[in-house]
């Protein structure tokens, strides 16, 4: 009998998952990945709550159960990262990093050696022969945050899921009692629940004043508590009064200032190529050509022409300019069903 070991967050697509999967005849053994239990002022982390969830659907289904602490690893490869990269004034995505170097690296190493034969989780994502393919539920599709995974990890994942929607998710839970079924998704960091990356931030850096500027006319319209805490395109939070928004368009972090403008036609809020480096293929680099790109989750495909610079750098060529990206956004690079990879916006 194949052995699987399912990664269960505590919440109702991994409890699903785990559910599927011994229906389907698979020897599965639950495991809740300890990443991250550290509370914040004011705000509790939820991890043994989620623990004890997936604990009481492990019981449930009649399956083993199983707790990886994956705490330091998961603070310098996924937390130590997103620190640095907003204090050096880009806007990185956690949750493609905690994938990458945990979830499809550390908890499919550690299941493998423990005896798994393949490791699942409750991603809404397909996978073929180590080909990642778009779930069925264009909404809940998750691929974007699954583009640094290897075809070779990927070819050792079940992803049950891919071919539902979340409603049908829901109601399969409730139609096997789940004690999960209701149990609401969470938002915010894949590590700290409900709490903002402002909030969390904060914690762990200093907070210094500095101008907002306009850029059209160069003067200072108010103050900020922190350039690391804004990124390109973001309107609210600016403080700065009256009249027409204003989105920001710029930062410089050495001099702590924030460049924004009321002009929503402003080359900086718009670009029609992008170059993208710390290239990722889960199988092999494409061919230059057409494909589609994402530049976050749940953005909509956009046509884009993709070409290799000497460097070895990304171009892609934009059929419609994007609107507001950052450095240190991830694109996601597909060719049609199919995510081929991607890449870091520099």
């Amino acid at each position: 009998m194949t052995k699987v070991y399912v990664g269960m967050s505590g919440g109702v697509d991994s409890s699903l998952t785990a559910s599927l999967l011994k229906e389907q005849g698979y020897d599965v053994t639950g495991v809740y990945m300890k990443n991250w239990t550290q509370d914040l002022p004011g705000m509790r982390c939820p991890w043994a709550d989620d623990l004890a969830d997936a604990k009481r659907v492990a019981v449930q289904l009649g399956i083993d159960f199983k707790v990886f602490d994956f705490e330091n690893e998961y603070r310098q490869k996924v937390v130590d990262y997103m620190i640095d990269e907003y204090k050096h004034g880009r806007t990185p995505n956690p949750d493609i990093m905690c994938n990458q170097e945990v979830k499809f690296k550390l908890f499919l190493e550690a299941s493998l050696e423990d005896g798994a034969d393949l490791i699942a989780t409750g991603h809404y994502a397909s996978t073929k022969d180590g080909v990642l393919l778009q779930a069925a539920d264009a909404n809940k599709d998750q691929t974007y945050f699954l583009y640094r995974v290897t075809g070779e990890a990927l070819a050792k994942t079940l992803f049950p899921l891919g071919e539902y929607t979340k409603p049908e998710v829901r109601k399969m839970a409730e139609a096997r009692g789940l004690y999960t079924a209701g149990k609401k998704d969470s938002q915010g960091i894949c590590f700290v629940g409900q709490i903002g990356i402002r909030e969390f931030l904060s914690q762990y850096v200093e907070q210094t004043a500095g101008k907002i500027i306009d850029k059209q006319t160069g003067k200072a319209l108010g103050q900020h508590d922190g350039a690391i805490f804004y990124t390109i395109g973001q309107r609210h939070g600016l403080d700065v009064g009256g009249g027409l928004p204003y989105y920001v368009v710029g930062k410089d972090m050495d001099k702590n200032e924030v460049y924004v403008t009321t002009n929503l036609n402003d080359d900086a809020l718009w670009k029609p190529e992008l170059t993208v480096a710390a290239g990722h293929w889960i199988n092999e680099a494409p061919k230059p050509g057409q494909y589609q790109i994402r530049v976050r989750h749940r953005a909509p495909l956009v046509d884009a022409a993709l070409s290799f610079t000497d460097e070895g750098e990304v171009k892609l060529l934009l059929d419609n300019p994007e609107r507001a990206v950052a450095p240190g956004q991830s694109v996601v690079i597909y060719d049609e069903a199919v995510c081929i990879g991607g890449g870091i916006l520099l």
